[in-house]
């Protein structure tokens, strides 16, 4: 494999990539050979490349892993599928969803393995509840509910790319943050998001950049600064409308002190209530009306068959991010490997087709919103796998 863009997520591409044990990782491009021979060593790599094209040519390089800024997106991964090369997409899979269509159709067209790193549905218990969803364990769901808060971006001494629109697009919280929660939702009820009412609010208007991006999670340095306007939200609020009649609400922020990384996603049913919190991974909280509630507990001798594959450890031995993320890297490359046949690909695995859908979701609520908070139908292509 061959990845470009080494920021702050490629380390963690990297690591579970190796942790497969029979692909190796070739090499890495920059937005200079310098950078990239810097990052080639601190990650271990033997090339490194200044600019995406030159990686693109190596003939030994099958898959592409795409962890560069939002605006890099499709101009990458279409060439790297114009080059004939599997591609791993970080999310957001384009900046707006006319990119996603165009990234969408390329990727059917090519025949080639298309995936983005939607990495929260690798978590053993949501699967768990995907499960126990679909199977009718919970009765017909009614309502599905959550929030993905942070703090990171809450001192206004932290300037990321994401808030500047020529790099992250017009939302910066939603399409950052919020797009994860959506898909997980849509993942774990069985339903689709069918329409929106959305309130964005910028509550931190003026940052102040050093001149260069934060990295992701930092706090603001000191040392000279220029005050940049922000116009993206970094706050939103959002009423849903699912197939079949299903109510939902969504609160995303990344302003929020004391919320690290707080994704919670709940799913009501008739018969029984299913919540899952990232930051509780190992748990799924199950609620009864006619007994006690239960806590189930991540256990590869407790979960359903179909789930098992995603359990790395004995119960009682707690698993966490990166062995999620992994889960979705390993059936990824399962897929590529056998040839990446729609037909065959893992129920868990997120394609380009959720990647896109997850930009017509986001571009739906930046039109609700901008039309003052009106019900806002999502505008969603129908493709393949």
């Amino acid at each position: 494999m061959g990845l470009i863009g080494p920021g702050f997520v490629a380390a963690h591409h990297i690591d579970a990539v190796r942790r497969l044990g029979n692909v190796d990782v070739v090499a890495l491009a920059g937005s200079s050979q310098a950078s990239a021979e810097k990052k080639a060593k601190d990650f271990r790599v033997d090339k490194a490349y200044g600019s995406y094209e030159a990686l693109l040519a190596d003939p030994s390089i099958d898959v592409v892993h795409n962890t560069t800024p939002n605006y890099m997106h499709l101009p990458v991964t279409l060439a790297a599928l114009r080059a004939g090369k599997h591609v791993i997409s970080d999310k957001p899979l384009a900046l707006n969803a006319k990119e996603g269509l165009e990234l969408r159709d390329a990727a059917l067209a090519s025949g080639k393995g298309h995936v983005v790193t939607f990495n929260y549905r690798g978590n053993p218990l949501v699967q768990q509840a995907r499960q126990m969803v679909s199977k009718g364990e919970m009765g017909d769901v009614t309502f599905v509910h959550g929030h993905y808060l942070q703090d990171w971006m809450a001192d206004p001494g932290v300037y990321s790319w994401r808030s500047d629109p020529s790099k992250g697009g017009l939302t910066s919280a939603l399409g950052d943050i919020g797009s994860h929660w959506c898909d997980l939702a849509e993942h774990m009820a069985g339903v689709k998001i069918v329409s929106v009412l959305a309130e964005l609010t910028t509550v931190i208007s003026t940052r102040f950049s050093a001149g260069a991006s934060a990295e992701a999670f930092t706090v603001g340095g000191g040392g000279e600064r220029t005050a940049v306007t922000v116009q993206a939200e970094d706050l939103a609020t959002v009423l849903l409308r699912f197939e079949k009649g299903v109510k939902g609400v969504l609160s995303v922020g990344q302003v929020l002190p004391g919320h690290k990384n707080d994704l919670q996603v709940e799913v009501n049913g008739r018969n029984g209530s299913l919540k899952w919190l990232q930051e509780r991974q190992n748990e799924l909280w199950i609620g009864h009306h006619d007994k006690p509630n239960e806590m189930m507990a991540k256990d590869p001798s407790l979960v359903a068959p179909e789930v098992r594959k995603y359990v790395h450890l004995p119960g009682g031995h707690q698993e966490g991010w990166a062995d999620a993320f992994f889960n979705l890297i390993s059936d990824a490359y399962e897929w590529i490997g056998n040839g990446a046949i729609p037909a065959e690909k893992p129920g868990m695995l997120p394609t380009f087709e959720d990647g896109y859908r997850s930009t017509c979701l986001v571009e739906a609520m930046l039109k609700s919103h901008a039309s003052g908070g009106v019900w806002t139908d999502v505008q969603h292509v129908v493709g393949g796998r």
